[in-house]
C-alpha cells in the first residue's frame, strides 16, 4: 500500500498525493574526506539533448498568484520552459468553460486566459491537463478549439487526466473518476476517444497518457479482471493514439540523507519505461516522448534537501531524454514546520512562499513570492543546461558527491557538482575524457545551504574545486582550442540482430572522410568496442542478459573528434539454443516484492545431476527473501539455487520448478540470463 502525503495549498484546500512508500539504500553518513573526490567528465559518453521545455513547474487554479507579473518574471528568470495547468488532481474536477472545480477552490479573478498570459510572459509552453475524471472528450476538444483556433495560443501538449490509477481501482482513491468502470482498459479506451476528438480540431497537438512510475505504487499490480498492469493495458490499447506518456515521482525517504539517494534510481526507472513502451505501445515506440510532470522531495521541501533533490532529479531525467520535468509546484502553503540543516523548513511543497502562517499563527512564512531553495536550484539548472545542449556522462567515486555535465554548441562545457554532505566540505579533482579545458579560471556559480540566491565568481581551476557542505556548484569552462572544424556528430545508432553475444549497430553518417569510433558507457568511463569507416559495426564478445549503452564518435584525418552521437541502450538476451531452458515468471507482485517462478528444463541429450542454477540481479535495488524446492543463497548480486533431494536429477527433456520471494526497493528489472552448471540457458 502506498503512503499518502498532503499537498497543502494556500487557502482552505488540499490535494492528496500517492507516493510509494518504498525504502532505498541508506546514504553513507557524513564524513570528512581523507582524500579528494575524483570526478570524471566524459564527452565520449553522450546522453540526451536538452529540450526547450526541459525546466518546468506546476501552476494551479487555486493559486491567487496565477499569471501575475511578479510570478511570471520569477519563472522566466529561472528559465522555465513549460508550465503545467490546472494543477494536479484538480484537473479531474476542473471545467475550463465555467472555470469551476466542484468540491474544490478556484482563485477569484483568474481563468485559463490568465494562466496563458502568465505562461507567455514567462516564455514557457503550456502543459494542459484535460479533465478525464469528471469531463468528456467533447469538453477537451472544445478546449483545444478555444486555445488554438479561437485564441491562437499554440498549446501543443495535452495530458488526459492526472493520477487516474488513484481512482480506487487498486484500493486507494484520491482521484475523481465518474466512470462506472475504473479499470486501465476503460481509461485507455477513453484516451483513444479523447485523442481522436482533440486532434480532429488541431492535428498538430501532442496527446499524453498517464502511466505509473516503475517501482512506485501501483506499478506492477494487476487489478481484478485486468489483463495486466496499468502500464501494460494502457499502452497496449492507447499506444498508437498518443504522442507521449506522463509520469509522477514522489519517492519520499526516511530522512534527508535517504531522500537524496532516490535520484540514483532514475536510470533504471527510465530503462523500464522505455522497455514497456517497446513491449506494449505498438509500432515505432521511439516516437513516444516521456514527461515527468510532478516531482518533489519527501523531506525538507523548501530548504537545501529540496534544492539538491531538484538538481539531481532534473539532471537525471533530462539525461534520459525526458522532455520536461515539472516541479510540484509554484505555491502550495505552509505545512509541518521543522529545522533542516540549521534552516527553517515550512513543509511547503511550493517553489515560492505563499506568505501564510500555521493555524495557531505561531510561525509564518516569509513574504509572499519569496523564493525557497528549490527555486534557486532551478535557476542554477538554467545556468547548467541550456536548450540544445548535449548532456554527457559524469560520475564520482564518492556517494556523497554527484556530478553531471553538458556540452554547448560553442564548445563550452558546464559541470554540475552536488555535495550531499550536510556537515563537510569536499575537495574534488576533475578529469576530462575527450575534452581539454582552457587554463583560465572557470566561472563558478554556487548555491550554499541557507543562501538567499546564487553566488558567482571565478575561482579554482577546471581540475580542482572545493565544494561547501550541502551545496550545488556549476562550473562553466571554455575549450583550450577551437572546435569549429570538428566533424559533425553521427546520428543516433540503432541495434539489430541482437543475440546473447553480438549486436549489429547502424547509425546515420557524419560526413565523408571520417572514421567512426564505437564506445560503450561503463559508469562515467567509455570502453572502445572498435572502429570502422562504415556506418555499421558488429559488436562481439558481449555478455548474455546485459544492458549496454553505446555512442558513436566521428574522427577526421586531422584527429579532430565530433560530439558524441545520442546514446543507444539495448540488452543482450539468452542463447537461442542450449542444453538447458528457463521459463521465468513474476506470478504475484505487491509493489515492493513478488513471487518468482523458474521452470528449469534439461534440453540436452545427457542427464543432469546435482545442478546449480545461477542468476544475477540487474540492479542494486533487488534481493532474495526466501525460496523453495531447493536451497537458495545470495552473495552480492548473485543468486544461487541447488536442488532438493526430489529434483536433484534431470533426465533429457525433464523439468522442475523452483520458486522464490524477491524484494525490491527500486525498479524491479527481471533477470535475463541464467546459467545451469555453468552453461548459459535459453529463456522462453
Amino acid at each position: 500500500m502506498p503512503q499518502s502525503s498532503v499537498r497543502r495549498a494556500a487557502g482552505a484546500f488540499a490535494l492528496l498525493v500517492a507516493a510509494g512508500a518504498l525504502s532505498s539504500l541508506p546514504l553513507a553518513s557524513a564524513y570528512a574526506d581523507p582524500a579528494p573526490t575524483n570526478v570524471t567528465v566524459n564527452t565520449r559518453a553522450g546522453l540526451a539533448t536538452v529540450a526547450d521545455t526541459a525546466l518546468g513547474v506546476n501552476h494551479a487554479i487555486w493559486d491567487s498568484e496565477l499569471g501575475t507579473t511578479a510570478v511570471s518574471d520569477l519563472l522566466g528568470a529561472a528559465g522555465v520552459g513549460m508550465v503545467r495547468y490546472p494543477g494536479g488532481s484538480y484537473a479531474d474536477i476542473y471545467h475550463w468553460q465555467t472555470h469551476t472545480a466542484p468540491g474544490g477552490y478556484v482563485a477569484p479573478n483568474t481563468d485559463f486566459d490568465t494562466f496563458m498570459a502568465g505562461a507567455r510572459r514567462t516564455g514557457a509552453q503550456p502543459m494542459i491537463i484535460a479533465n478525464y475524471g469528471t469531463g468528456t472528450a467533447q469538453e477537451a476538444a472544445d478546449w483545444v478549439r478555444y486555445a488554438n483556433i479561437t485564441k491562437g495560443y499554440h498549446a501543443n501538449y495535452w495530458t488526459i487526466g492526472n493520477e487516474n490509477y488513484g481512482n480506487g481501482h487498486y484500493g486507494t482513491a484520491w482521484e475523481a473518476d465518474d466512470h462506472a468502470d475504473k479499470s486501465p482498459k476503460q481509461y485507455a479506451e477513453e484516451v483513444v476517444a479523447y485523442s481522436k476528438a482533440m486532434k480532429a480540431v488541431d492535428p498538430n497537438i501532442k496527446v499524453g497518457a498517464v502511466l505509473t512510475t516503475p517501482a512506485n505504487w501501483p506499478d506492477a499490480l494487476v487489478g481484478a479482471g485486468d489483463a495486466g498492469s496499468w502500464n501494460q493495458v494502457v499502452l497496449s490499447i492507447a499506444g498508437p493514439s498518443i504522442d507521449f506518456v506522463d509520469l509522477h515521482w514522489y519517492p519520499g525517504g526516511n530522512g534527508e540523507a535517504d531522500a537524496l539517494t532516490k535520484p540514483g534510481q532514475i536510470d533504471d526507472i527510465m530503462y523500464m519505461v522505455r522497455d514497456q513502451l517497446a513491449r506494449y505501445a505498438g509500432a515505432n515506440p521511439g516516437r513516444i516522448g516521456i514527461s515527468l510532470t510532478e516531482t518533489n522531495v519527501g523531506v525538507g521541501p523548501n530548504t537545501q534537501p529540496g534544492a539538491l533533490f531538484l538538481a539531481q532529479t532534473y539532471s537525471g531525467m533530462l539525461e534520459n531524454g525526458v522532455f520536461t520535468v515539472d516541479w510540484w509546484d509554484v505555491h502550495n502553503g505552509i505545512g509541518t514546520v521543522s529545522t533542516v540543516a540549521g534552516q527553517t523548513d515550512y513543509g511547503d511543497f511550493g517553489m515560492l512562499s505563499s506568505g501564510n502562517c500555521t493555524a495557531d499563527n505561531t510561525v509564518c512564512e516569509p513574504a509572499k513570492n519569496t523564493p525557497f531553495a528549490p527555486y534557486h536550484a532551478l535557476k542554477l539548472m538554467h545556468s547548467f543546461a541550456h536548450p540544445g545542449d548535449q548532456l554527457i556522462r559524469a560520475g564520482t567515486d564518492n556517494p556523497l558527491v554527484a556530478a553531471h555535465a553538458a556540452r554547448r554548441a560553442n564548445g563550452d562545457l558546464t559541470v554540475l557538482l552536488v555535495n550531499m554532505d550536510p556537515a563537510n566540505s569536499h575537495a574534488v579533482k576533475i578529469a576530462y575524457d575527450g575534452y581539454t579545458p582552457s587554463s583560465a579560471a572557470p566561472t563558478v556559480e554556487s548555491l550554499l545551504n541557507g543562501a538567499g540566491g546564487i553566488a558567482s565568481a571565478q575561482s579554482g581551476t577546471a581540475a580542482a574545486q572545493t565544494l561547501a557542505p550541502y551545496s550545488l556548484t556549476v562550473l562553466t569552462l571554455h575549450p583550450a582550442t577551437s572546435q569549429a572544424n570538428a566533424p559533425k556528430a553521427p546520428g543516433r545508432p540503432s541495434a539489430s540482430a541482437i543475440t546473447d553475444r553480438t549486436a549489429t549497430l547502424t547509425w546515420p553518417a557524419s560526413q565523408a572522410g571520417v572514421k567512426y569510433e564505437v564506445y560503450r558507457q561503463v559508469g562515467a568511463r567509455s570502453e572502445q568496442l572498435g572502429e570502422t569507416t562504415s556506418t555499421t559495426f558488429t559488436a562481439g564478445n558481449l555478455t548474455p542478459g546485459t544492458r549496454y549503452t553505446v555512442n558513436i564518435v566521428a574522427r577526421d584525418g586531422s584527429g579532430r573528434a565530433s560530439w558524441s552521437s545520442p546514446p543507444l541502450t539495448f540488452a543482450t538476451g539468452a542463447p537461442a539454443t542450449s542444453t538447458c531452458g528457463i521459463r521465468f515468471a513474476d506470478t504475484n507482485d505487491w509493489g515492493n516484492g513478488y513471487v518468482g517462478n523458474i521452470d528449469i528444463t534439461n534440453t540436452g541429450t545427457a542427464a543432469i545431476s546435482n545442478w546449480t542454477l545461477t542468476f544475477t540481479w540487474p540492479t542494486g535495488w533487488q534481493s532474495l527473501s526466501s525460496g523453495w524446492n531447493g536451497t537458495w543463497t545470495q552473495t552480492g548480486a548473485t543468486v544461487r539455487v541447488t536442488p532438493a533431494d526430489f529434483n536433484r536429477d534431470l533426465a533429457p527433456g525433464a523439468s522442475t520448478s523452483v520458486g522464490f520471494v524477491g524484494a525490491y526497493n527500486g525498479p524491479n528489472i527481471p533477470p535475463a540470463a541464467f546459467t545451469l552448471n555453468g552453461n548459459v540457458c535459453s529463456v522462453g
